[in-house]
């Protein structure tokens, strides 16, 4: 996925914020807390270009670990029933739903290692083919492309 995380941040945020708004937190707090954790797993580019100097596929590192975004989101909701301070744990809740749904959308044709760190094999619906040079054009012409552009639609339509 390419341009469909941010505005899929938003959206949870959006959708969830109803249902955490006894927690406290300003919208545009929780809006920002859902962003960021929408674009959080893709950080790991940083790594990947700056240090491994892309010897290894970003999705194989921790940040793009569902383990690693599920284990969030259980602590969160746990943290956000027993809490008697909401915001936070709301924050990170929204967060951690976010980066989830992050796992969730790189799944559709981007490979996903969901059973990570205990077993090395990649998952992905669909594949794109590489049939076109530079290697972007592949996804921007896969009928792939069209989910992020409703992802978008959607979150301006909100």
């Amino acid at each position: 996925m390419f341009i469909g995380h941010l505005p899929a941040g938003y959206i949870s945020a959006k959708l969830f914020f109803r249902p955490l708004a006894d927690s406290g937190v300003a919208a545009k707090f929780f809006v920002l807390a859902g962003v960021l954790g929408a674009i959080a797993p893709d950080l790991d580019m940083f790594y990947f270009y700056l240090i491994d100097n892309r010897q290894n596929h970003h999705h194989t590192y921790w940040p793009h670990y569902p383990i690693l975004w599920l284990s969030m989101l259980v602590a969160s909701g746990i943290w956000f029933r027993l809490s008697r301070n909401k915001s936070a744990a709301a924050l990170a809740s929204i967060f951690s739903i976010s980066g989830f749904i992050h796992m969730l959308l790189d799944s559709i044709v981007g490979d996903i290692w969901w059973f990570a760190p205990f077993v090395d094999q990649p998952y992905a619906l669909f594949t794109v083919e590489a049939v076109h040079k530079p290697w972007w054009l592949n996804f921007i012409l896969h009928w792939s492309f069209a989910l992020e552009l409703l992802v978008w639609f959607w979150a301006v339509y909100l």
